[in-house]
């Protein structure tokens, strides 16, 4: 009998680096093909919602009309603001520059003017606030 045996030494080392890349070859695959996949849209997923631009509505308070000026993206609420607030509307109604700055920071966040939470000190100006910029934001909203 004349077989031969052969021996085949293999260094612990060249086995972990191979498997490594293996690995690493599949995950990059993986990666490529997610990625590439026909239908899969790379940007982000926010639909059109607006037409950019600054949207106004007015509040009358005291026979002093003020408006709300709403600066929105095809996709976000950018800028909430009074237009023309002078001294003494802000001397008649103290609240009314914290109470927007409240609702605006609220809109910000959830972007949207559902389940906005009302201060206390001034509950009712700030319901006109959120009707004003509900109704610059139906200006800015896309036609479908």
């Amino acid at each position: 009998m004349s077989s031969k045996t052969k021996i085949v030494v293999l260094h612990m080392k060249e086995i972990i680096y191979t498997v490594i890349f293996a690995v690493l070859a599949i995950v990059l695959i993986l990666l490529l093909i997610f990625m590439f996949r026909p239908g899969h849209y790379s940007g982000s997923n926010d639909k059109k919602i607006y037409t950019p631009g600054i949207y106004t509505s007015d509040i009358t308070l005291n026979n002093t009309a003020l408006e709300v000026e709403v600066t929105v993206d095809e996709t976000h609420i950018n800028s909430i603001r009074f237009t023309n607030l002078n001294d003494s509307i802000t001397t008649m109604y103290p609240f009314i520059e914290p109470a927007i700055e409240d609702i605006a920071e609220q809109v910000y966040k959830k972007q949207s003017l559902e389940n906005i939470q009302y201060s206390s000190d001034t509950p009712y100006t700030s319901q006109l606030i959120v009707q004003a910029i509900e109704n610059a934001l139906k200006k800015a909203e896309t036609t479908k």
